[in-house]
Order: structure tokens, then C-alpha cells, then sequence
């Protein structure tokens, strides 16, 4: 007589089956133990649902609409609007204008963020907490304080400077420097360099915190130079966090407003418009500029052309990372 045939391992058995269905929690149980997380993020998602996700949604009916921002829309002009946006040609010259802004910003101002982080993160250096938060101050101060002291700065010691260059044969003229087309966009990236340089030098000290320290002393015995420690081990290590940190300077250079609109007003001559002063010109008209008639459907239309412009800067981005993460996984 044969003998009846057992379960071959312990995951048949209804033991391991409740186990296994005991295990996994459902998404309402999982709500109910991580209840204080929300809880904590809830204002911040307050914030977000009623002065950023609303708003964009209720401007894309204006879209539809030749409108001025007084009474109730009425002259439907349909996707007039999105294609006026592509043919027009100061919404491309203002494009560019932020492309430059951000092609010349964040690789500068990432490169001294990293070389402050390296500065700051070294156990000996005495006063470190106050020299990050010098670094800091200028992230939390409003930008148009900054633009405006930056404003009384060029126009009181402007002429000493001019004579300075003029004495030290650098230049040949006058410079009006926020009034010259050749200048005022470089002086504006300046300004926003040291403006949001503490972002990424916090990021970078966040990530060179959390390399080990046994790495760096077991290169060291090993006989590696500072520099070869720099190139094998803090730059293999920072990867990942590094193309979040240029990810977000990229966005974040990309939606450059209040510093162009109170140094310059997109001027002189459009020479430092960037998108986000050519979307509030178009909504609200400007006062240094070329008359505008306020529409507010054109400027949401532009709005949110360029939006789905930094959707797909986003998604290469996205691509990016996953690739270069991919990469990694096969190479360990």
C-alpha cells in the first residue's frame, strides 16, 4: 500500500498560507500606523492643493479665452491662444534667455557649492556650524530685498567700479550695468548664483555626511592622495545624490522670476526677459517694456505651453537617473 504523498515544504502548510496573508497589510492599515506621517505633511499638502494644484487647473479654462482680468470671459477664441505662443517670437527669445540663464548658472554654482561642502565638512575646521550658516542667510532672505539692495549697491559704488576698470585699462567706456544689454543678464546670474548657492551646499554636506569615514582612513593608509580620494571615492559616492541635487538646480533655474523682475523688468530692450517675466508682462502689462495689453488666457496658454515644456525636461531627467542607476547596478 503506498503512503499518502506530504506536503514537500513548510509554504503549503495553512500555517505558512496565514502567515504569509498576516503579513501584508492592507493600504488603510498601513494609513492608520504611518497616521502621525500624514499628519505632519498635511499642512504643506493644504498649501500645495489650494495655492498650486487649484490654481493651475481653474487658469486652464482662461486658456480658451481672449481676457483681460476685468468682468467674466466672453471672446472664445479656442487653442488660438497655444498657437499664437509658439509663433511667438519673444516667448523663444525669452526661452533662451533662461537657457542661458541656467546653462551658465548651474554647473558654476554647482561646482562651488561642491568645493564650500568639501571645505565645511572637514572635522578640523573650527566654526563650521557659522560659516554654513553665512553660506545659508542668502537662501532665506526675500529675493526682491536682495534685488533691491543689489540695485542701491550698483548705483552708489557703479562709478567707483567703471573707474577702477577704467584705470586698470579693462574696459574703454562707461558700463550702466544694469541698463547695457551685455551685461545686466551676466550680473543677474551672478546675483542668483550667490542667492541659491546654500541649497545645493546643504544637499552636498548632506551627502558627504553620509560616506564613511573608514573609506577615506583605509585609502589613506593605502597611500592615496587627497585627490585620488576625491576622484575614488567622493565622486563614486555622491553619484546619486548628485544628479538629484543637478535635477533639482536645473528646475529650479529654469523658474528664475522675482530676480529678473526687480533688477531689471525683463529689460533693457528684452535683453534679460526670461519666461516667467514674459508670463507676467502678458498678464499683467509692464512699465519698462514695450506697452502690453494684459490678457490673462494668452498668459496662461503660455503658461502652460511652458509647463509641459519642463514636464518633458523633467522626464529626460527622470530617464537620466535611471539609466545611470541602471548602469551602476550592472557594474557591482
Amino acid at each position: 500500500m503506498q503512503a499518502p504523498t506530504l506536503p514537500s515544504g513548510p509554504s503549503n502548510t495553512p500555517v505558512a498560507s496565514r502567515q504569509r496573508t498576516s503579513s501584508k497589510r492592507t493600504l488603510w492599515q498601513e494609513i492608520r500606523a504611518n497616521s502621525w506621517s500624514y499628519l505632519y505633511v498635511a499642512p504643506m499638502v493644504v498649501l500645495l492643493l489650494g495655492f498650486t494644484i487649484y490654481p493651475t487647473f481653474a487658469s486652464l479654462g482662461y486658456t480658451l479665452y481672449q481676457w483681460n482680468g476685468i468682468g467674466d470671459p466672453s471672446n472664445y477664441v479656442g487653442l488660438d491662444n497655444f498657437v499664437r505662443v509658439m509663433h511667438d517670437n519673444f516667448f523663444w527669445g525669452s526661452f533662451l534667455h533662461t537657457l542661458i540663464y541656467t546653462a551658465v548658472l548651474v554647473p558654476i554654482q554647482l561646482a562651488l557649492a561642491l568645493a564650500l561642502a568639501l571645505v565645511l565638512n572637514n572635522p578640523k575646521l573650527k566654526f563650521a556650524t557659522f560659516y554654513r550658516s553665512v553660506y545659508f542667510i542668502p537662501v532665506v532672505t526675500s529675493a526682491a530685498v536682495i534685488g533691491v539692495v543689489v540695485q542701491l549697491i550698483l548705483s552708489n559704488f557703479g562709478d567707483d567700479l567703471n573707474k577702477i576698470l577704467l584705470n586698470l585699462h579693462l574696459t574703454h567706456d562707461h558700463i550702466d550695468w544694469l541698463g547695457d544689454p551685455r551685461f545686466a543678464l551676466g550680473i543677474i546670474i551672478l546675483v542668483g548664483i550667490w542667492n541659491t548657492l546654500g541649497y545645493n551646499l546643504v544637499y552636498f554636506l548632506a551627502g558627504l555626511q553620509t560616506i564613511p569615514a573608514e573609506l577615506y582612513e583605509a585609502a589613506t593608509i593605502d597611500g592615496a592622495n587627497s585627490f585620488a580620494r576625491f576622484y575614488s571615492i567622493t565622486i563614486p559616492m555622491l553619484r546619486a545624490v548628485g544628479l538629484i541635487i543637478v535635477i533639482l538646480a536645473i528646475l529650479g533655474s529654469l523658474q528664475v522670476f522675482d530676480l529678473v523682475l526687480v533688477l531689471t523688468d525683463g529689460g533693457p530692450y528684452n535683453a534679460t526677459e526670461v519666461v516667467n517675466t514674459y508670463i507676467f508682462h502678458q498678464a499683467f502689462g509692464g512699465a519698462s517694456r514695450v506697452a502690453v495689453e494684459p490678457n490673462i488666457g494668452f498668459a496662461s496658454a503660455a503658461s502652460f505651453f511652458y509647463g509641459l515644456i519642463l514636464l518633458v525636461f523633467s522626464g529626460l531627467q527622470l530617464l537620466i537617473v535611471r539609466y545611470v542607476n541602471r548602469q551602476r547596478a550592472l557594474l557591482s
